[in-house]
């Protein structure tokens, strides 16, 4: 039965029941296109992207996506950038995203994203999103919003996200936007490298960070964040699991199993395909389990406090 089908009286499961009735949780999804149309990056941008990891799928809507992972028995965590002061280019409609996730509730949980750069209004938007329109946590890109995650000027942002209880996922590592450009559309790939991330989460303490893909060329050192930060996560997006370093997935079938988080970053990587070379990894049922949805229920439903 889809959501569609239905009946209007009845209630709508808990996020915990919602979670345990899936196979798998995709924690890293961008919704490229809002309901009017809008993209949320620059046509620069989705050509280097796309000529970066070789992908065809096109732009699909949040109701789209919601299909694609329904069809799939899978649910997905969406969301797009908010890059306003760095690129001039405004996101696509945060609030579409967070409305269609309402309306799929059995496919998509949505996240939020603001502007670090446009310091207290940022601040403000992120109490907003959460209080308005529901949203579960908050995505940053450093590298495409161009700010220093580690700087104290973001402190109060941090802190109010941590007030909320709400995770943050943060793109760790070298990126595909501006790949293979003249100065890289300009952005800095030091900007993402996450060992900013330990000031934030020693700062922070309750505040739950995924960093988000192998965090080439720093794997290390986000192997050793989340071995010593309680409160950070890894997602395992972006990256074929055929490509992960001997020592990512050495931490993936042992000491960090618990920390790892499925993610494709679709429509860049398709989860099948994601899916597919990570069983070709042959870490056993158990590690499976706890990647593809176990850590990420843990997470969501703030089974970590």
């Amino acid at each position: 039965m889809t959501v569609a089908d239905t009946p209007a009286d009845t209630p709508t499961p808990s996020l915990a029941e919602r979670l345990a009735a899936v196979t798998a949780i995709d924690t890293h999804v961008h919704v490229q296109v809002d309901d009017h149309g809008r993209h949320g990056a620059s046509d620069s941008e989705r050509e280097a992207m796309n000529a970066y990891f070789g992908s065809s799928e096109p732009a699909r809507t949040v109701d789209e996506t919601a299909q694609y992972f329904r069809e799939r028995d899978m649910m997905a965590v969406v969301f797009t950038v908010d890059s306003t002061t760095n690129t001039g280019h405004a996101p696509n409609s945060i609030a579409d995203i967070a409305a269609g996730a309402a309306r799929n509730p059995d496919a998509l949980i949505a996240f939020g994203s603001v502007d670090p750069l446009q310091g207290a209004a940022a601040v403000a938007e992120a109490g907003r999103q959460a209080e308005e329109l529901g949203v579960r946590g908050f995505k940053f890109h450093p590298t495409v919003q161009g700010f220093d995650p580690s700087e104290e000027q973001y402190i109060p942002l941090f802190g109010a996200i941590e007030d909320l209880g709400l995770p943050i996922v943060v793109h760790t590592g070298q990126t595909g936007v501006g790949a293979g450009t003249p100065g890289g559309l300009g952005y800095r790939l030091s900007l993402s490298n996450p060992m900013l991330l330990d000031d934030v989460a020693a700062r922070h303490p309750r505040l739950q960070i995924v960093m988000a893909h192998p965090s080439v060329p720093w794997q290390d050192e986000a192997l050793s964040i989340a071995t010593h930060k309680a409160n950070t996560w890894i997602d395992l997006s972006g990256w074929s699991p055929k490509y992960f370093s001997p020592a990512l997935v050495r931490a993936t079938r042992s000491y960090l199993r618990h920390k790892m988080l499925y993610g494709s970053d679709f429509p860049a990587l398709t989860p099948d395909r994601w899916r597919r070379d990570f069983a070709a990894l042959e870490l056993g049922p158990e590690v499976e389990q706890a990647v593809l949805k176990d850590n990420a229920v843990r997470l969501l439903t703030g089974d970590w406090r």
